[in-house]
């Protein structure tokens, strides 16, 4: 580890010497925050999807790396689609699947 703190350490840091200070939020900010909660939760339809056996492996890794069952996983990464907000982000587990899933298909 470096010489220079982490921003996790310096943030712990000003918390612990009381920089931090409690603010609530407003009316309009927290009917806001209700709202998308109530509609994420909102689940009245359900879907059959067919995957490829490699795609279904990614899924199920990156589901395990996130602490969330894969078909959550699946929901959210439509849900954020649909609504402009999927951000990708790399990982270390997919490349594992892939190689697998290879495998399998060669013997």
């Amino acid at each position: 580890m470096s010489k220079r703190k982490s921003n996790d350490e310096n943030m712990l840091d000003t918390y612990d010497r009381g920089e931090w200070e409690s603010v609530s939020p407003q009316k309009s900010e927290l009917r806001k925050f209700k709202d998308a909660a109530k509609a994420t939760l909102l689940k009245d339809r359900r879907v059959n999807v067919r995957l490829s056996s490699p795609d279904l492996l990614d899924i199920q890794a990156r589901a395990v790396e996130e602490g969330i069952p894969y078909q959550t996983l699946i929901a959210s990464v439509l849900h954020k689609f649909v609504s402009g907000r999927l951000e990708e982000k790399p990982s270390r587990l997919t490349i594992r699947a892939y190689a697998r899933a290879k495998k399998q298909r060669v013997a």
